[in-house]
């Protein structure tokens, strides 16, 4: 998983009811895109994560 600041981070809902999480990436933590990210969700509530393999990054259009 590779991702830069500003692309969004979705981390999908483990359980039947439970929604999408999606947290805009404000600091990339690891080397080259990799993971630890710091983000934020759309609550407001900023953490690093190191995101699961039920997470995906969508990257932010205009960017090679």
């Amino acid at each position: 998983m590779r991702a830069g600041v500003g692309d969004e981070l979705v981390v999908h809902g483990k359980v039947v009811g439970q929604h999408d999480r999606t947290a805009e990436i404000l600091e990339v933590l690891g080397k080259d895109g990799e993971p630890p990210y710091r983000v934020r969700f759309e609550d407001g509530h900023e953490t690093v994560i190191l995101p699961s393999p039920d997470a995906v990054v969508r990257h932010v259009k205009g960017e090679a």
